[in-house]
């Protein structure tokens, strides 16, 4: 009954103009992008065959990384385990051919290590994509020899029409698989590992595990015993990381329909019945943080109800959906970016914890407007990851000894690092308003978060007494946030000019903004992150209809590069 209310309610409002609706600031949601290394798919497109291809491969990774930061995304899926092949020096599997062209070649440095550390520069959280089942094509294993996974785990592989795969009902699977997650999490900062293909095969996949069935499937009927494997090989994983970094998540992408509903078919296309996981069980019992369900289906009754089944058997842990940024290419489906903007909508109406997208190529591309489009409605300022308090609630210790200091093109803001037991594991988050106290809830006011430096520079070239508030949190591993810290511009530097109004303003209906008459030579419209947004020689009557909803700050610019503060102003 609760379902159909609240679906009732919610379709109502999508059949509105999309435009229309106002568009809400989330401080905590995961936005993701799978960033597909299988057949340089997304990165890396050059091969290294030098020292110098090896830095172009690297210069690609940062353009992209660049662009995904700039749009305020915060997480990357990075495909570390590609088919039984990795991208990382592994004691375990050999290298994939996507970097050099060649199977089992490096490429002469560490590609996760790079990634990573460039991630975390941005302020972006990199969860390894580890691909579960499925290994290598009969070419592919020819090429590696003896360093093929079916030479090196035979006990464990099975063959299916077209590749190679872990069968997952084989008891040392389990341990296989989380021993390459924990030598990931070992020897590398990741954020999170993200399974993939944790899964049965679909039915179209020739597969035959009768034999396995008849050897260990100690008479249970076959779907459960199935699902039994899985859930075994999850539970598994789960406790080999969280033993070592109980911090570092655990996701997986299951299917996009969870099961049949009482009103709504899957069509023979499910989760738990047709590739045998019981993903709602995994957050159910806390063997997993958060689901990334693909729901890449058209917004309409495959996608709307089934987004709700994840949602009320989540846990209160994030459900992620997966939106197929793909199929806006011509080639793979021709959706209408509308299609995303409804599903992203309906996201967030029910709360259910982020999106994902695949591929990060699409997003980066601007395929069909959809990274204007999420940049300027949907992630106009930074978010949070949700908090893991499921796992630890304890919150830092809160930053102490603020203080503000000139430099040659504006002000350093800078504080005390703050001490844990792991100091390197403290982060920061910076929060900027004019209204005071800040409101570190609103996520309007945040400007920079996960930084690992004590210092911020804000380039503006004003007087200090110009300056909005700062607010600064500690954030640990967790995503725990401390006690803010503030430092107020307004009292602890010199009085506020008297020429200077600092008002709220109101435009009219259409968007214009009428200013007094003066000698100033240019406009500046800041917004809340204080980016300068518009520039604009000095007009009475300004037209900001174009600027997308959010709480802007519009400055004049005299002679001698003297500013002025006009006041702020709501652009609904």
């Amino acid at each position: 009954m609760r379902v159909r209310f609240l679906l009732i309610i919610i379709l109502a409002s999508l059949l509105q103009p999309c435009r229309a609706i106002i568009t809400p600031t989330i401080k905590r949601e995961v936005r993701a992008v799978w960033l597909t290394t299988l057949g340089g798919l997304d990165w890396p497109h050059t091969k290294v065959r030098d020292a110098r291809s090896a830095e172009e491969q690297k210069r690609e990774l940062c353009i992209t990384l660049d662009k995904i930061q700039q749009a305020n995304f915060n997480t990357v899926f990075f495909q570390t385990r590609i088919r039984s092949t990795v991208i990382y020096p592994s004691l375990l599997e050999p290298w994939d051919a996507c970097l050099t062209g060649q199977p089992n070649k490096s490429p002469g440095y560490d590609p996760l290590a790079f990634a990573i550390e460039e991630c975390h520069k941005r302020g972006l959280q990199l969860h390894a994509w580890v691909v579960a089942f499925p290994g290598h094509n009969f070419k592919t294993a020819n090429a590696l020899g003896k360093y093929a996974m079916q030479k090196r785990v035979p006990s464990l592989c099975i063959k299916t029409k077209d590749f190679w795969m872990l069968n997952p009902g084989m008891p040392g699977t389990a341990d296989y698989l989380s021993d390459i997650c924990k030598e990931i999490i070992h020897n590398y900062d990741v954020d999170g590992i993200h399974l993939d293909y944790i899964r049965y095969p679909e039915h179209s996949i020739h597969f035959n595990d009768e034999h396995t069935y008849r050897k260990y499937g100690n008479k249970l009927r076959r779907d459960e015993w199935r699902r039994r494997n899985v859930t075994h090989i999850v539970e598994t994983i789960h406790d080999a990381i969280k033993s070592v970094k109980p911090w570092v998540w655990l996701s997986c992408s299951p299917v996009g329909k969870r099961d049949d509903l009482p009103r709504q078919s899957s069509r023979g296309w499910n989760a738990y019945r047709t590739v045998f996981q019981d993903a709602g069980m995994w957050l159910q019992n806390g063997i997993m943080d958060m689901l990334v369900p693909m729901m890449y289906f058209q917004a309409g009754n495959n996608f709307y109800p089934f987004a709700l089944d994840w949602k009320e058997c989540s846990n209160e842990r994030p459900v992620v959906n997966g939106l197929a940024a793909y199929k806006l290419d011509s080639r793979e489906g021709n959706w209408d970016l509308g299609v995303i903007e409804k599903e992203v909508r309906f996201s967030r109406s029910i709360q259910s914890g982020g999106q994902a997208y695949f591929r990060s190529q699409y997003i980066t591309n601007n395929q069909k407007g959809v990274y204007n489009f999420l940049q300027h409605d949907f992630y106009k300022t930074p978010a949070l990851t949700p908090a893991m308090t499921w796992q630890s609630p304890a919150q830092p210790r809160q930053p102490q000894n603020l203080r503000l200091i000139r430099d040659k093109s504006g002000y350093i803001l800078t504080w005390d690092t703050v001490a844990s037991s792991d100091t390197n594991s403290i982060r920061y988050n910076i929060y900027s308003s004019y209204d005071t106290p800040i409101d570190t809830d609103n996520g309007t006011c945040l400007m920079s978060t996960w930084q690992k430096a004590t210092t911020y520079s804000i380039k503006l070239d004003i007087s200090p007494n110009l300056l909005p508030c700062y607010a600064i949190t500690a954030i640990n591993r967790y995503g725990v946030e401390s006690e803010p810290a503030y430092i107020n511009t307004t009292t602890t530097q010199s009085a506020r000019e008297p020429s200077v109004t600092g008002g709220q303003l109101e435009l009219s209906a259409d968007g214009r903004l009428l200013l007094p008459e003066s000698d100033a030579q240019f406009i500046l419209v800041n917004d809340v992150t204080q980016r300068t947004v518009m520039t604009s020689p000095y007009t009475r009557t300004l037209d900001l209809s174009h600027l997308p909803t959010g709480k802007y700050t519009i400055y004049a610019l005299k002679k001698k590069g003297r500013y002025h503060l006009l006041g702020r102003f709501d652009k609904p």
